[in-house]
This record gives C-alpha cells, structure tokens and sequence, in this order.
C-alpha cells in the first residue's frame, strides 16, 4: 500500500454488508439471493472502486487487487476444470474408519495440489461414498480438514504459504517448523469427526446401507489423462515472469481438459459451470470491498499489536481475520506488521553493508545482524555472492536466522491457513465444495450454521488446543 494512502474506515461497510448478505441472504430471504446475488456483489464492489479510483486516486492498487483476483479465479478455475475431468469411483459403503482415512489422505494430498484441487478431486468421491447418510457435518469437516488446516505443509499447500514463499519463505521450511500443528490440529479434527460420524453410522440400517451404497467390487479412477493439465497448472504456479502467463497456462490446460475429457466422465461427476460462476462473481465483491479493510489493517497493525507483541497475538489475529478476510492478503498485512514490530532500518543497513563487504567485519557484527547474514548465505547465496540483496530479502532472512523470531512467522503460518475454515469465505475453496454439495442435494449449513452449529464447537476446540500447546 502507498504510505501516502490513508483509507477511511467507514469504507469498510461495504465489505461489512457483503458479508453480512453472503450469512443472512440465503437464510431469510433465499429465492430474492439466488436471482439477485450478483448485482449486490457488483453494487458494492463499485462503490469501492469510484473510492479508490476518485477519493484516493489511487488505480495501481486496484490494478494490484485485480491482478491478485485474476490469480486467484485462474487457479480456481482451472483446478476446478481440470478435476472435473477425473471420475473416481469408489466401492463399497463407507464406515467411519473409511472415512477418517479418506479425509486423512485428503490432507496429505491437499499440501501436493493445493487445497482448492485436493478439494476439486475429491469432494464428488466423498459424497458418492457416504451417499445413503450424507449430511452436514460430513461437507463441514471435508472443509476443515481437506479445504484448508491439511495444505498447512508445503507452499503449494495454501495461498497465504505461497505468498510467504514468493517473499523469501524457503520451500521446505514451512513443513520442518509447523508439522507439529499439522499433526495436532489434523488429528484432533479427524478424532472429532470420528465420534460424530459412528453416532450418524450407527443411525443408518443396515438394510438401506447395503440397498444404497455403492457396489463392493468397483473402485477405479478414470479421466486419468487429465493429471498431465493438473501438472501443468501446479507447474504455472512458480511462473512469475511475463505478467499473466502464469494465467494463460493455468486457462489453457482448462480448455484442453474441458475439450479432451470424454462426456461421460462429465455427466458422471454431474459437472457443469454454475458452482465456479457463482464463486467468480462472489469474489468479485469480496476482493474489491475488502480492500480498505485490508489497507487499514497494514497502516494500522502495528498500533493495534501494541510494543511487545506475541506470537499467540499473531496466531489469534491473523487467524480470525483470516475468518472473514481471504486468508491470502491477510497473511502479508500481518508479516508485514511482523516487519515493523521488530526490524529498524539500521539493522537493514547493517547487514546491506555486510554484503556489499563480501562479509567482512561479521565476527564484529551484533548477534542479530550477524545471523541475518548467516541467514541470507544458507537461503541465498547466490545473491549474496553477486551482492545483490534487497530490503525484503533482508527483512525475511532476519525472520528465519534469529530463532526467536522464527515462532511468529510459525504463528501467521498456522493461523492463517487454520483460521480459514472457519466460514465458507475464509478460504477459496470453502465455498465452491459447498456449491458442489448443494448441487448434488446435499443439506449444508447455512453460513451462521456453518459458524455456530459446527466452526465454534469443532474448529475453535481445536484451535484453542493448538494455541495452548504452541503458542500460549
């Protein structure tokens, strides 16, 4: 954001009241919703826009935003495409074992093609296998665990770890510093899921199991052809330069499985475009309106976090930001807030003078520099041998070469890609799984349900575990 930008927070009750129409729209007055939902969401974004284009002058952060949303729709898109093109056919009724080790297989899945494709691949499967008991709190914790706290391993995992990756976050260090929330917060989720789904198991009789569910001797995947454009979209995401071509392969390998999938593999997954329109044009409102919330958060952040911030600070506001903001752009105002609580510019100039040194006059350095540099020579060395090192490679090697500072980076980490399960808007494929189960006739929550009845007992138990076990 321009330092010179100074929003208005009465400018965020444009994002306020499209969140507060996505909870209530459905619930009180669905049929208007259903027809209208569009023009509300292009209304306000407008209103948002003429702020920043008239009353801030300020296009290139629109033009930022759009592209982040181009990004963001051709990812989205594309895997939604592409996974539509695979049938998996499974066999047999599902137990509650079954499912745990479904789910448990989704989250490792989740951190190698990303929660949006994990999600796309597997969410016509799940709701085929429990088809004879599906109900609500099978959708919600295929959300939890699969859409979002499973993809908390790799950067590919989840957008707001792939952001930190493109700032200087090395590939691996995400999984050697937060597998331990990982483990606890998957485990814990799928322990809760167990207990609730063999009290729904055990509702169901067996006579209308064995009539309904799925027959015991298929289980095969199909559309397999498909994994090469599923390569080339997970390949297109480490493609930052030209601009857009990133976008243009992730659109191209949809077109060429949408053109080369077989119809019956299509009508098999009963796919169609309605789910990935109605997510476009949602987020089409939620990334425009939420600008001034964002852009106040970063000018504000600091204030807010007070002298002495923790890392249970870091956890807890990044993540219930990440609750209601697009847990992606949430995740860079608190890293940069973590940057202004704790980096001054003489550490900056110190370690830039190292570089330029070629390193002489380290053992004379003060601890924090010197292992900033140590830092920068293990992350990037070639740049520190060309002695070609910005500000923000510097910023991040003080993050990851002084321990201490390790544990709020872990924080934003884990709490923004937890935090976003928390409602169907926390993260991008939240709400384009719960298109796919009302598609298929399936009875999810409303977006309060989904908040009360099942993200505040099940997903803040968790949290509040994680939090005393990490980050207390």
């Amino acid at each position: 954001m321009d330092p010179a930008i100074v929003v208005n927070p009465w400018m965020i009750l444009p994002f306020a009241a499209l969140l507060g129409l996505i909870a209530l729209g459905p619930l009180l007055f669905g049929g208007w919703w259903a027809k209208h939902y569009a023009k509300v969401a292009y209304a306000l974004a407008s209103v948002t826009v003429s702020y920043y284009l008239v009353g801030l002058k300020a296009p290139a952060r629109l033009m930022e935003t759009l592209h982040e949303y181009a990004s963001f729709i051709a990812l989205v898109g594309s895997l939604y495409v592409v996974s539509g093109g695979i049938h998996i056919r499974v066999k047999g009724e599902s137990t509650p074992f079954e499912n745990v080790t479904f789910l448990a297989v989704g989250a490792a899945l989740s951190n190698l093609l990303g929660t949006t494709g994990a999600s796309m691949l597997l969410i016509r499967p799940w709701i085929r296998m429990n088809k004879y008991r599906i109900t609500g709190h099978h959708i919600v914790f295929f959300i939890f665990i699969v859409s979002n706290v499973g993809g908390c391993l790799t950067p590919i995992g989840d957008p707001p770890l792939f952001l930190g990756y493109l700032k200087g976050v090395p590939f691996w260090w995400v999984a050697e510093h937060c597998w331990r929330p990982w483990v606890v917060g998957v485990g814990a989720l799928l322990g809760m899921f167990y207990i609730v789904d063999r009290l729904n198991y055990q509702k169901a009789p067996s006579a209308i199991r064995q009539i309904l569910a799925e027959p015991p001797d298929i289980f095969k995947f199909e559309g397999l052809s498909n994994l090469f454009f599923l390569s080339a979209i997970l390949a297109a995401v480490f493609i930052e330069r030209p601009t857009f071509l990133r976008e243009v392969i992730m659109i191209a390998a949809a077109l060429g499985s949408y053109y080369t999938t077989r119809e019956g593999i299509h009508q098999a997954n009963d796919f169609n475009f309605h789910p990935i329109r109605e997510v476009a044009i949602l987020f089409v409102g939620i990334f425009a309106t939420m600008l001034p919330a964002l852009d106040w958060l970063k000018g504000n952040a600091r204030d807010i976090l007070g002298s002495a911030p923790t890392p249970a600070m870091f956890f807890w506001g990044s993540g219930i930001l990440s609750s209601v903001l697009d847990n992606a752009p949430t995740y860079l105002s608190f890293l940069s807030a973590i940057f202004g609580s704790f980096i001054d510019n003489e550490t900056v100039g110190a370690v830039s003078r190292l570089v330029a040194s070629g390193g002489v006059g380290l053992d004379q350095a003060a601890e924090p520099v010197r292992l900033t540099f140590q830092a920068l020579q293990r992350y990037h060395p070639a740049h520190v041998a060309a002695k070609q090192v910005g500000a923000e490679e510097i910023e991040m090697a003080f993050l990851l070469g002084n321990l201490t500072f390790n544990e709020f980076l872990v924080a934003i980490s884990v709490g923004s890609v937890f935090f976003g399960a928390n409602t169907y808007i926390g993260n991008g494929p939240n709400f384009m799984v719960k298109a796919i189960a009302d598609q298929n006739h399936v009875r999810t929550p409303t977006f309060l349900g989904y908040v009360f009845r099942f993200a505040l007992p099940y997903m803040g138990l968790m949290l509040v575990v994680v939090w005393w076990i990490f980050f207390r």
